[in-house]
Parts: structure tokens; sequence; C-alpha cells
């Protein structure tokens, strides 16, 4: 029996509310997320994603007083990034209710640091963020602090080597998809998915089930991660989960 595909609302936390922007900016606040990590546990979310995004920029440590109260909402898998920077930074968000700790700048700055937290708490328990973007002639290139420094890697490089060191979970966003909602992108997506022996899920640009659709069978994505399109009412995660059913995406109801 094949193995069922995850869907997984991300709350972006800026000042402690759920932000949403387009291409990473331009943020809008979208919500209270504690009520929203209740809702999307409520309706049949599989996971969920936590990133405090000014974290890394502000060189601050996540806020954990606020993933303690989002976890105490929770049921299901609980995934928290944004300024980790080390393995204490980690055991502090496990401390807290986290199960997955995602790392993403302090990981291109110092590629070991996969290593020791898959040393310390597993490699299930570590997740890398990669966030790409499309330049001038299509190639993609991976960015670092939020998105801002452009780093010279390829998201598929950084992959294979981000799984041989110890992550055992991508998060891939399309910052050129981001927030835009004309679809994932599947063929970047793809091309990860088959050069690694990770889950891959796919982030970025999800506008309609369909992107779903196309993300699982032609992107070979794990799981897809969305925000905007939870957030503000246009899709429902029952009515998503359905719709994927009847298209023969193996799904948890």
């Amino acid at each position: 029996m094949p193995l069922a595909r995850r869907l997984i609302p991300c709350l972006d936390i800026r000042n402690g509310r759920t932000v949403k922007g387009v291409n990473f900016l331009n943020l809008r606040d979208a919500g209270d997320p504690v009520a929203l990590a209740h809702l999307y546990a409520a309706e049949g979310a599989d996971e969920l994603v936590f990133l405090d995004i000014t974290a890394t920029t502000e060189g601050r440590a996540p806020l954990l007083a606020l993933v303690r109260a989002v976890a105490a909402e929770l049921d299901i898998p609980f995934t928290v990034g944004g300024g980790v920077g080390s393995v204490a930074d980690a055991a502090a968000l496990l401390r807290a209710g986290a199960d997955k700790v995602a790392v993403n700048s302090a990981a291109l700055a110092h590629p070991a640091l996969l290593t020791g937290l898959a040393e310390a708490f597993g490699a299930q328990c570590v997740v890398l963020a990669i966030d790409a973007r499309q330049e001038p002639g299509g190639a993609w290139q991976v960015y670092t602090r939020a998105g801002t420094v452009p780093t010279g890697r390829t998201p598929v490089a950084w992959a294979q080597e981000a799984a041989a060191r110890g992550a055992g979970e991508l998060l891939l966003t399309s910052m050129t998809h981001d927030g835009a909602r004309t679809g994932f992108a599947v063929e970047l997506t793809a091309t990860v998915s088959q050069a690694v022996p990770v889950p891959v899920v796919a982030s970025g640009g999800a506008g309609q089930a369909a992107d779903f659709v196309t993300v699982f069978t032609e992107g070979h994505a794990d799981a897809a991660l969305a925000a905007s399109v939870f957030h503000f009412g246009h899709l429902r995660l029952p009515t998503l989960k359905a719709s994927l059913t009847a298209a023969g995406v193996p799904m948890r109801i």
C-alpha cells in the first residue's frame, strides 16, 4: 500500500502573529497562531510547521512561550524553525513541544550542525529548510537569511549534502512561487525528490486542489506545505483531502 501523502499548514510568525506575503515580501496579518493551530488540527492537518521568520535576521532564539502555546493545541507532529543555530537551541524547542526542528541559515553556514543534531536527537527530528529562487536564465539558487542572501549553491547539491549529513526531511520552498497561488515548482520538486533518499516537503505556490495533485503525482513530493490558501479560506483541509483522494492520491482521512 503506498504511503499516504501529507498536508501541512504553515504558520509564518512575526511579532507573535501569523503573517503571509508574496515572494517573501509584503507581509500581512493572517491571524492568531494558537487559534489557527487549533483549527488546523481539528480539520485534519497531518502536521503543522511553525517558522519564526525574523528570528535569524534579528539574531535571537525562537519564541519558546508561543511554541509551547501552539504545541498545547496539537496532537499531530509539529515542526519548529527560525533562529536555530545550535544543538542547545534545538533541545529547547523539543522541550517546548516541537517534534521536529527545522534549520536553514545556520546549516548553510555550518553544515556539521546537521550531523550534530542527528546524533543528538535522531535524523527523524532534523528538517533542513531550503529556500530557492529561480534566477534569470532558469537556474535555481539557494538563498539564506530569510531569503535575502544568495549562496551560490544549487538546491539539488545542497539537498544531497544535507541528507548525507543527517537531515531526515527536506522542506523545499520556491521563493519564486511563494504566496503567488500559481502552483508549486513541480519540476524543481521532482528533481530534488528523485536526488535524495529522504522525504521532501514541497512549499510555495499552492492555489487550488489541482496544484496539490500535480505536486504529488508529477513532483513526487512526500508532503505539501501551504499557508495563504488555508489562512485566508481559499481551501479547507477536509475538502482538499477529499479532492486528493478522488484523484487517486493516498491520504489519511
